[in-house]
């Protein structure tokens, strides 16, 4: 699994014309499921985005997690975090989880990510053409996969 969690203002995330889910301060997560991904993958994951310390503290240094810092929370799935560039030009996304794979992940995540923080997850949904519109503060952008643990 593969995360690209970024420290927001505001997120928001449109389908067929509609707001479909909307944060103010908090940390929007474009979430990634490859081919093989597991419970293991995903626990870890959802932790590492629980305990991340990515808001300031009251002297402005990145110390608290989105609990403490009573953010809120967007997870967006996006198989394209898994695009292989190696040959081409045109990405392959073969690593992607295909949908019956990477949906109940997907779903078991947004779970797992509320609760391990007690705080209320707003999501895109899965599969649908998402228009996603953030205002990244910061800008702080982190990448987290669960392969390489880091």
């Amino acid at each position: 699994m593969r995360a690209v969690i970024q420290r927001v203002s505001e997120a928001s995330v449109r389908i067929d014309e509609r707001e479909h889910a909307r944060i103010g301060t908090g940390m929007l997560v474009l979430l990634g499921i490859e081919v093989g991904d597991t419970e293991a993958d995903l626990e870890w994951l959802c932790g590492k985005i629980a305990r991340l310390r990515i808001f300031p503290d009251a002297e402005g240094v990145m110390n608290l997690d989105v609990a403490q810092a009573h953010g809120e929370l967007l997870v967006v799935s996006q198989f394209t975090l898994h695009a292989s560039t190696a040959k081409g030009n045109r990405p392959s996304y073969i690593r992607a989880a295909r949908p019956e794979e990477a949906t109940p992940l997907y779903l078991r995540a947004k779970q797992r990510i509320a609760q391990l923080t007690g705080r209320p997850v707003r999501s895109g949904e899965f599969g649908a053409m998402m228009q996603v519109q953030l205002l990244n503060e910061g800008p702080v952008t982190i990448i987290i996969d669960s392969r390489t643990k880091e």
